[in-house]
C-alpha cells in the first residue's frame, strides 16, 4: 500500500471512531484532514518531481546512448574506410614492389650491358693503342694494325714465298712510309726481291736502304747484298765498287769480312 493510501485510511478511521474520538472537535478533524491532504499533495508533487527527474534522466540517458550509438556507427564507418585505405595501400605497395623488382631487373640488365659495352670499348681501344716494339735494336711505337701487317709480311717471307712477301712489304711501305719498321722493311724487301731473282729491284731496295739509313745495324749487310745483286746482274765493276765502299765504311763488320771473300771471287 502506498503512503497516500495509508494516510487516507487513517483519516477515515478517525472519522468512523465516533464517540471514541470525541476528544477531537470538528475543527481539529478538519485541520487534520487538511494537513493530511497537504502531505498527500506534497508527496504527489515530490513523486511527480521525481518522475519528471527520472524521465529527464532517462531522456538524457537515451540521448547519450543515441549519441554513443551514432559515434559507434561513425567509428565503424571510419574503421571501415581506414581498412579500405589500408587494403588499397597494400595493393599499391604490392604494385610498387613489383615495379621496383622489374626496375631492379632492368637496372641490372643495363649495368650488365654497360659493362659489356665498356669491355668491348676497352678491347677496341686496346686494339687501337700503340704498342712498343723493338726491331734491329731500335724501339718505337706502332699501331696494332701496323704491327699486324708487318708481322704477316715477315711470316710470308720466312715461309719462302718471295713473290707474296715482296708484294706485302711494298704495300706496307706505301701505307706506312714513316713507320719505325720502314728501314727494316726496305732491307727485307731487298732480300725478297733477290729471292725472286728480281735483282734490279733488289739493287734499288738495298741502295735506298743504305742511303736512307747508313747508321742502321743492317747497313753493312745491305751493302754486301747490293754487291751480290750487282754481280748477279753481270756488273762486277759495280759489285767491286760497292764492296770497296763497304770495307771503307764498315771495316770491322762481319759483312766486310764476307765482302773480302766475295771480292776475291769477282771477275776482273
Amino acid at each position: 500500500m502506498s503512503f497516500r493510501a495509508s494516510l487516507v485510511a487513517a483519516a477515515l478511521a478517525v472519522m468512523a471512531a465516533g464517540p471514541a474520538a470525541a476528544i477531537f472537535d470538528d475543527n481539529e478533524a478538519r485541520k487534520a484532514i487538511v494537513d493530511l491532504r497537504g502531505v498527500v499533495r506534497a508527496n504527489d508533487d515530490a513523486a511527480k518531481a521525481r518522475s519528471a527527474e527520472a524521465a529527464a534522466a532517462n531522456a538524457a540517458l537515451m540521448q547519450q546512448i543515441t549519441a554513443l550509438l551514432e559515434q559507434s556507427a561513425a567509428l565503424r564507418r571510419s574503421l571501415l574506410e581506414l581498412n579500405n585505405q589500408i587494403e588499397a595501400m597494400r595493393g599499391e605497395q604490392a604494385t610498387l614492389r613489383g615495379s621496383n623488382e622489374q626496375l631492379a631487373r632492368e637496372v641490372a640488365e643495363l649495368q650488365r650491358r654497360s659493362r659489356d659495352v665498356g669491355q668491348t670499348l676497352d678491347d677496341r681501344l686496346r686494339r687501337l693503342e700503340p704498342v712498343k716494339v723493338s726491331v734491329d735494336g731500335r724501339e718505337f711505337l706502332a699501331d696494332p694494325e701496323e704491327k699486324r701487317l708487318h708481322d704477316e709480311a715477315m711470316a710470308v717471307l720466312r715461309g719462302g714465298d718471295f713473290d707474296r712477301a715482296s708484294a706485302s712489304l711494298s704495300a706496307f711501305l706505301r701505307r706506312y712510309p714513316a713507320s719505325g719498321y720502314a728501314d727494316s722493311v726496305r732491307f727485307w724487301l731487298g732480300n725478297a726481291l733477290y729471292g725472286k731473282r728480281d735483282y734490279k729491284g733488289a739493287i734499288d731496295a738495298f741502295r735506298g736502304f743504305v742511303v736512307a739509313s747508313p747508321a742502321h745495324a743492317r747497313a753493312p749487310e745491305a751493302m754486301l747484298a747490293l754487291a751480290n745483286s750487282q754481280a748477279e746482274m753481270k756488273d762486277p765493276k759495280g759489285a767491286r765498287k760497292t764492296i770497296d765502299d763497304l770495307l771503307k765504311t764498315y771495316p770491322a763488320s762481319e759483312a766486310a769480312q764476307a765482302g773480302k771473300d766475295r771480292l776475291a771471287s769477282l771477275p776482273r
